[in-house]
């Protein structure tokens, strides 16, 4: 995940507080340890260090979490996939800032990613790639599963009031902040030469101040939130140009190629996990996911921000947001 995350508290006893929130981060610690494709020990890299030769067992959540990913991304029509590892890879997105790649490359990598590549046997709990090269990479979906999990130890503890964040690019509004209904989370516009994502949310308890900090015309949607989750993805941070276009570090996994023309979406949900899935699906897809989104969730409120047709400026299209 490689991401600060932050917990904001509420209660009358400051002693059981700590000590929820210290529970919280330390599931979020031990998931990162578990789900990090960059940590060679953890239950992610071996899976993919052994899964193309054999079956290989796998603890329960994270079986279950790899279920709930292929679900989601086959509804959104292959948008969002978990497998898309080796395609951030050749485009040199991996622990780099990115290149063109070969065509012979780019097609082999293509060749490896996919939904149904992956072999998940539930009886048997197990993890099997259908060909070598296969590379699971959660991050477009595992901040937003270890937040829903940290969530749940706050509720566990006893906690009715709290916000979580990981990145400023995935918050869960748990109960409502004293003396209001529902937090109030800002998604501010991503300036151009932004270097992060970690900018584009900012919560608090009211409308003004969460939008505090953020230059004139530059909040995009103030958000009310309460038991409920949302997520931004956006192109902004890692990109390179090559022949002046610029090439950022979110892949369609259909294409194979960087996503281009959308340069923000956000989906609201009660499920944090859905939420960062989600809401990279719709990033990949555009405003046309938007549709399919309601078709799959009724509940879900979203906005994508594109570019217009021939550079003419920007358009925001939202779903449920008035």
């Amino acid at each position: 995940m490689a991401t600060r995350f932050e917990i904001l508290l509420h209660g009358e006893n400051p002693t059981a507080l700590r000590a929820a929130g210290e529970a919280a981060l330390a599931e979020i610690e031990r998931l990162e340890n578990q789900l990090s494709l960059y940590r060679n020990t953890s239950e992610i890299a071996h899976v993919n260090a052994r899964a193309a030769r054999e079956p290989v067992r796998v603890s329960g959540g994270l079986l279950r979490l790899l279920w709930q990913a292929r679900a989601l991304g086959q509804a959104m029509d292959g948008a969002f996939d978990v497998t898309i590892a080796p395609l951030v890879r050749c485009w040199g997105f991996m622990g780099g800032a990115g290149h063109l790649p070969e065509a012979e490359a780019l097609a082999q990598a293509r060749a490896q990613v996919g939904h149904d590549l992956l072999d998940l046997d539930e009886q048997a709990s197990t993890v099997r790639f259908a060909r070598d090269g296969v590379m699971i990479d959660l991050g477009a979906i595992g901040k937003g599963y270890a937040i829903a999990s940290a969530a749940d130890v706050l509720r566990e503890a006893g906690v009715n009031s709290a916000i979580l964040h990981g990145g400023t690019s995935t918050v869960y509004a748990l109960g409502s902040p004293p003396g209001g209904e529902f937090w109030k989370v800002a998604i501010a516009r991503p300036e151009a030469d932004s270097s992060q994502e970690s900018r584009l949310l900012r919560a608090a308890p009211e409308a003004k101040d969460a939008g505090a900090g953020v230059r004139d015309g530059a909040v995009l949607e103030v958000m009310s939130l309460r038991d409920e989750a949302l997520s931004v993805s956006a192109v902004w941070g890692r990109a390179f140009v090559s022949g002046g276009k610029s090439y950022g570090h979110v892949i369609d996994p259909r294409s194979g190629q960087p996503v281009q023309g959308t340069l923000l979406a956000a989906v609201a949900l009660p499920s944090a996990t859905e939420t960062d899935a989600f809401s990279t699906a719709l990033l990949t897809f555009g405003s046309a996911g938007l549709a399919r989104l309601a078709a799959l969730r009724p509940e879900a409120r979203a906005l994508v921000l594109s570019e217009e047709a021939g550079g003419r400026g920007l358009r925001a299209e939202r779903l449920h947001i008035h």
